[in-house]
């Protein structure tokens, strides 16, 4: 099924809190409401829901935009601190006692606690009903108090959700949440709504474990004779066991997926068909997912995270990115894993190999692995298993072959011609005689074609390499 047309301009955000890593179940949100945004012309905001001043930290406020630039969600105008909104949040809440639609409460915790013991013991429901709700103003006392929300006591509350369907709720489960604690700071709930509200929010997008919410959040937009945005209440990400995502399932960190190799765009595509479809597309460019993506695609079950699925769409997007952007993410690569920036002659290694390294390559480390040729600088040190391959009888071969190749036109053709024609001499198949070839010139065992190697690094820099390992 398809989105209906709004009138409305489009406007949804992400509203991570500042606690931690960024979840890769937070990217993926971030991720569904930014396509949902961009592909209608719309706009994407970024708000930090930073209230719980005890656990955030600016440290996770970095992490969650270092995330989202990876990631390529780029957001419309500055992020919003939704602790610098507080005096805000708090006139709503006097807004909504002026209109009756809450009341001031002196109960206290004690209070509120012997009578939820008290329901517990007689298997009554603990949901608090405060004896302030209807007293009369001229007995408050003289007393801290909290602002409440006057839950409705009859009916329903029907949230339609545009993943999970309509959603209803007996009011008789809504109990009158605090909206602004006694030393006057807002709860999470009011600050939510005011925030969405005053920025416009027109599709609230979130994991489905706020849904419970939504129910206690319509009190607010009713109250307050406010729109009500569209609700889709997306399923969970999944361990491959079928358990709610932990830390034993391994990598729980978006920016981990960078350090993995992993490319922005693979894990684009990858996190935008957890739990979306369309019809049996897997790999999909930025532009068709934009085209693309719609409520109606997001499943109702809980997606589960498969490691083996995403290493081989990001294969498929290395092999599909244009040369200039992989070389930045490759440095982006190397920067979140503390390596050296490339150098100049590494860039432009890099730039000249690029043809014969991105093919079979699922991550950036495999990739640099086969690039290990270019990246390095002579005298080439050999692996133990390119080492093995350089013996004397080896050794000898390569000194036969150096000058059949110093007097070779430097093309694939006459490359190929030249060894083989130095195999053919020696009786030996063309296999025997590119292992010692490729561990002189690349030190490693994996890496492109011996013939692509020499192509790249061009007639001097190949036979010094086979000089420097007993060619010569």
């Amino acid at each position: 099924m398809s989105d209906p047309k709004s009138d409305r301009p489009v406007v949804t955000r992400i509203a991570p809190s500042p606690t931690g890593f960024m979840h890769i179940g937070t990217a993926r949100t971030a991720l569904f409401n930014w396509l949902y945004a961009r592909g209608r012309g719309g706009k994407f905001l970024l708000r930090i829901e930073d209230t719980d001043r005890a656990r955030s930290t600016p440290e996770a406020t970095e992490a969650i935009l270092r995330g989202m630039t990876w990631l390529g969600l780029d957001w419309d105008g500055e992020a919003v601190s939704q602790s610098a909104r507080a005096d805000r949040h708090a006139d709503v809440a006097h807004e909504l006692l002026a209109r009756g639609a809450a009341y001031k409460c002196f109960a206290t915790q004690d209070e509120i606690e012997a009578f939820r013991e008290a329901a517990r013991a007689e298997g009554k429901s603990t949901l608090y009903r405060s004896p302030w709700r209807d007293a009369d103003p001229a007995t408050h006392p003289d007393a801290p108090f909290v602002i409440r929300i006057r839950a409705p006591l009859g009916g329903a509350t029907i949230i339609a959700d545009r993943v999970q369907g309509d959603v209803r709720w007996g009011n008789d489960q809504l109990d009158d949440m605090v909206l602004l604690r006694s030393d006057g700071t807002p709860t999470y709930m009011l600050a939510v709504v005011v925030d969405d509200h005053d920025m416009g929010i027109t599709h609230v997008i979130r994991g489905d474990d706020h849904l419970a919410n939504a129910a206690r959040q319509m009190m607010i937009y009713d109250a307050m004779e406010w729109e009500v945005p569209v609700w889709a209440h997306i399923p969970l990400i999944h361990g491959p066991d079928g358990k709610k995502l932990s830390k034993r399932h391994g990598a729980l960190g978006v920016e981990e997926y960078q350090r993995m190799g992993f490319t922005s765009a693979a894990m684009r595509n990858y996190l935008t068909r957890l739990g979306w479809s369309h019809g049996d597309d897997e790999f999909f460019t930025d532009a068709q997912a934009l085209d693309w993506f719609d409520l109606g695609g997001i499943g109702k079950s809980p997606a589960r995270l498969d490691l083996k699925k995403l290493e081989n769409l990001s294969g498929q997007h290395i092999a599909a990115t244009d040369d200039g952007t992989l070389i930045a993410e490759i440095a982006a690569f190397r920067a979140a894993t503390q390596q050296d920036p490339l150098t100049d002659a590494q860039h432009s290694g890099l730039m000249r190999a690029m043809y014969c390294l991105k093919d079979r390559a699922k991550t950036i480390p495999e990739l640099l692995e086969k690039a290990h040729f270019v990246l390095t600088e002579r005298p080439i040190e050999p692996d133990e298993k390119s080492a093995a391959a350089l013996d004397s009888v080896s050794r000898g071969i390569l000194a036969e072959l150096t000058p059949h190749l110093q007097n070779a036109s430097w093309t694939r053709e006459a490359l190929e011609a030249a060894v083989a024609e130095v195999a053919e001499a020696r009786g030996l198949k063309l296999g025997k005689l590119a292992q010692p070839l490729r561990a002189a010139i690349a030190g490693r065992s994996v890496s492109p074609s011996v013939f692509d190697m020499m192509l790249v690094l061009g007639r001097d820099e190949t036979i010094a390499r086979l000089s420097d390992a007993g060619g010569a």
